[in-house]
């Protein structure tokens, strides 16, 4: 498409430097820039865009950092942190995601940390990676000098400070509510993974394409590990995962969800649940310290809904999924709209446990557990509905014995009933 653009000023020659005596030169000043102005769309000299910032602060974790300030932007506004999936840029996730709207509508900065293939070939956070997921080194330490620079240099309101990622991002958004509990006030998790999940490369495919082993407690303890002697409150999350997805298998958000309400102080059985647009199913835990999204026959990709209503935001894309638009529900989730999110408490010593119910033992194929209600398939293999513990291939020949330990929660049990 073409743009039209006004014809170039000519250069003033020497002897038009001094104004006619009849025009002082303030006022010519003048008159000019309002020339200018006028010929500009909508008569706006400025317009935000999304910014490289040169230089930040410590970047042990070699990030580049990019920035968006809507346009009369103030002090004391919340900061969201955004971080891309694999093979994607801070750019793309801009354009995509559908955070701006959001960002201009409730007045609010954006920062998007990015990484490369100098850093991860398919250009991922390296979320598998101890020395990128430890306070105060590598990736989330260079992620934790973009808050500081925003505190700094933007007026970022310190206590409104938030993270949201996808995929690798997510599975780092994660990492940055562990190691900095102290900075984040919530966070969103889409299509991401456990806090130390993995710590290697080969861990990673495992937990990507599988369960863990791990208890509620055992979770939780991983990320009360990665900030030793901190009592203060834990970030509230929310999770968003598609039924559908065979990159990360909706057993980690499971998981995820063991975690954070763990961490939190609540019970792994949710208080409430709802049905939203795009196949979703919103289900809350505690006070809506957690949240899980579970999108029925979504991918992998992060849910958006291009549109103009209040609810819809974002365009489709590589792992951009017309579904439902998350930023929306996220940044209400945080309380960006001008809403008071739940008050946020420090978690008590022993996290409360499920309703206590007789145990039960049932031992079937793993297809009839599935049948049954006791298990859910995956990509071809079989989980322990609620704990999300591996029984191996979904199919009529193998056989496992499960033991009901909660409403809705079964653990693997072979020879413990």
């Amino acid at each position: 498409m073409a743009v039209l653009r006004p014809r170039p000023l000519r250069p003033p020659s020497a002897l038009h430097l001094r104004p006619p005596r009849a025009l002082h030169l303030p006022l010519a000043v003048a008159l000019l820039l309002a020339s200018l102005v006028a010929i500009l769309p909508g008569g706006a000299a400025r317009a935000a865009s999304l910014t490289q910032v040169a230089s930040f602060g410590t970047n042990p974790g070699n990030l580049t950092m990019y920035a968006y300030r809507p346009d009369g932007l103030g002090s004391g506004r919340p900061l969201v942190v955004l971080l891309h999936g694999c093979t994607q840029n801070a750019t793309g996730y801009f354009t995509n995601s559908g955070w701006r709207k959001y960002a201009d509508q409730w007045n609010f900065a954006l920062v998007l940390a990015q990484t490369s293939s100098a850093n991860n070939s398919s250009s991922c956070f390296n979320w598998f990676q101890t020395g990128d997921t430890a306070r105060g080194q590598g990736e989330a330490a260079s992620v934790r000098s973009m808050v500081a620079h925003a505190v700094a240099n933007f007026g970022t309101d310190p206590a409104r400070v938030y993270v949201s990622g996808l995929s690798a991002g997510g599975a780092m958004s994660a990492v940055m509510l562990a190691t900095y509990p102290d900075v984040f006030a919530a966070g969103s998790v889409g299509a991401g993974l456990a806090y130390r999940c993995a710590t290697s490369l080969t861990q990673a495919s495992s937990c990507q394409y599988g369960a863990t082993n791990k208890t509620p407690q055992q979770w939780g303890d991983l990320v009360r590990g990665a900030y030793p002697g901190y009592s203060g409150p834990y970030p509230r999350v929310a999770l968003w995962q598609g039924s559908a997805d065979y990159t990360v298998t909706p057993v980690n958000a499971t998981q995820l969800r063991d975690q954070w309400t763990n961490v939190r102080g609540v019970s792994q059985t949710a208080t409430s649940t709802q049905t939203l647009t795009g196949g979703t199913t919103l289900r809350k835990y505690g006070n809506d310290d957690v949240r899980l999204y579970e999108i029925s026959g979504m991918g992998h990709g992060l849910p958006v809904d291009p549109g103009s209503a209040a609810d819809q935001c974002g365009s489709t894309a590589a792992y951009f999924l017309d579904t439902i638009c998350s930023a929306y529900h996220d940044a209400r989730f945080f309380g960006l709209d001008g809403g008071t999110p739940p008050p946020t408490t420090t978690p008590t010593p022993t996290p409360t446990v499920s309703p206590t119910v007789p145990p039960v033992c049932a031992t079937s194929s793993n297809y009839a557990h599935t049948t049954a209600g006791r298990a859910y398939q995956s990509g071809g293999y079989t989980y322990a509905l609620g704990s999300g513990d591996a029984m191996g291939l979904w199919n009529t020949f193998t056989t496992h014995t499960l033991k009901r330990t909660a409403p809705d929660h079964w653990v693997l049990a072979d020879g413990q009933c």
